[in-house]
């Protein structure tokens, strides 16, 4: 009987190793189809006559100025992104820096550039990087992907601009590029459609000058192909644009499927006292996480009701007994997922109680809120309210976004 069993697995593997074979093939004809040298040479000359040159982490093979780029540039835009990249690497040169800092102080700096989980990743993979490479960034695109933060087109990015790696990318702007280029019809972000344009990437990847592709890739999607209204006449891929022959620029690439936003509320405490402020260390997980930020109670409680008496008294017993309470203007702040509507309350204490054990509630020095790790709309209402208090309102109107 045992026999047979191991017969009949013989048998389901090499089924198995033929049906792999079979799709191994298929991508690889498909390949074939989609390779076009010209593509790529069209996009290396341009780059080299108009892309960009003289951005900060550009003419360096330093794998660790590459690297802090790449994640830095992860959804946000270049110039938001220079000020926070030349601050840290002044506080945080090498990788053996940034890997020893305090997780406080790498938060710090990287308050108001949002996405937070990508600083957290960011400090844990220069540490793995140090601890498991001796303080080496890998050149092999694979090995980077494991790391903390590291998908697979940053990876490919990070080992083609610091060692030359013939690997492809495919982020939001070369998604973009590909879909009007070549006229995709359906939602990028669908993983088949990914898959595809995956195979499109790898196939156009040029035998040599990879550098100045990949980076002119990123230029035709950050200063031709953009979102609104695109430089066509400038790009040199019009010739061979499906959206720009038909006249579908503002269609293509197809835009995900709305759904209606989750609105959410909270209500913050602004307790100060003695020029401190006591703020809350926030879970690395969740929003503004590993951060520092004001305590919260329930929103849906009002003043002068005793349900709210009772939950200010609960939620600042452990450090004061409360003397005032004054409602702030409310304000609204837009997550990726969500919007939040905020209720802060200025409150006073009559007396200040010595904070007991180990807690994730902190004493901070007014002074020093221009520099705290708080998320953007939380260090913008204090500064506001320890600055110039006429300017709540106009914050308040903002929305402090």
């Amino acid at each position: 009987m045992k026999r047979v069993v191991n017969e009949q697995q013989v048998v389901a593997g090499s089924s198995d190793q033929k049906t792999n074979a079979k799709i191994v093939a298929a991508k690889d004809m498909l390949a074939a189809n989609l390779a076009d040298p010209s593509f790529s040479k069209e996009v290396i000359d341009w780059q080299k006559q108009h892309g960009r040159h003289a951005l900060p982490w550009q003419n360096t093979r330093d794998a660790y100025r590459v690297w802090l780029s790449e994640i830095m540039l992860q959804q946000t835009q270049v110039a938001a992104v220079i000020p926070y990249y030349q601050r840290f690497l002044q506080t945080f040169p090498t990788v053996e820096s940034l890997a020893a800092a305090p997780s406080e102080e790498v938060m710090a700096h990287w308050s108001g550039l949002g996405y937070y989980s990508r600083a957290r990743n960011l400090h844990k993979c220069a540490q793995a990087i140090v601890a498991q490479h001796g303080g080496v960034f890998p050149s092999d695109p694979v090995v980077l992907e494991e790391l903390p933060g590291i998908g697979r087109s940053t990876a490919a990015a990070i080992a083609a601009f610091s060692y030359g790696t013939r690997a492809a990318i495919l982020d939001g702007n070369v998604k973009r590029v590909f879909a009007r280029v070549f006229g995709v019809e359906r939602y990028p972000g669908e993983k088949a459609i990914e898959n595809e344009m995956w195979l499109r990437a790898v196939a156009l990847l040029p035998a040599t000058g990879v550098e100045a592709y990949t980076q002119g890739l990123m230029d035709l999607g950050a200063t031709l192909c953009t979102r609104n209204r695109p430089s066509c006449n400038c790009c040199p891929l019009a010739q061979r644009c499906v959206a720009y022959a038909t006249g579908r620029t503002n269609e293509l690439p197809i835009r995900k499927p709305k759904k209606a936003v989750p609105e959410k509320s909270t209500a913050m405490l602004v307790i100060i006292d003695d020029d401190q402020i006591l703020l809350e260390q926030r879970p690395d997980k969740g929003i503004w996480g590993g951060l520092l930020s004001l305590p919260e109670m329930d929103a849906a409680l009002e003043p002068g009701n005793a349900d709210f008496d009772v939950a200010v008294t609960r939620a600042t017993a452990a450090f004061g007994v409360p003397a005032s309470v004054e409602k702030l203007p409310e304000f609204s702040h837009t997550f990726t997922h969500f919007k939040l509507h905020i209720t802060p309350y200025r409150i006073n204490l009559s007396g200040r109680l010595q904070i007991a054990g180990q807690t994730t509630h902190n004493w901070y020095p007014l002074h020093k809120m221009a520099v705290a790790p708080l998320p953007a709309p939380i260090k913008k209402l204090l500064l506001a309210l320890i600055g110039e208090p006429d300017l709540l309102s106009d914050l308040a109107e903002q929305g402090l976004r």
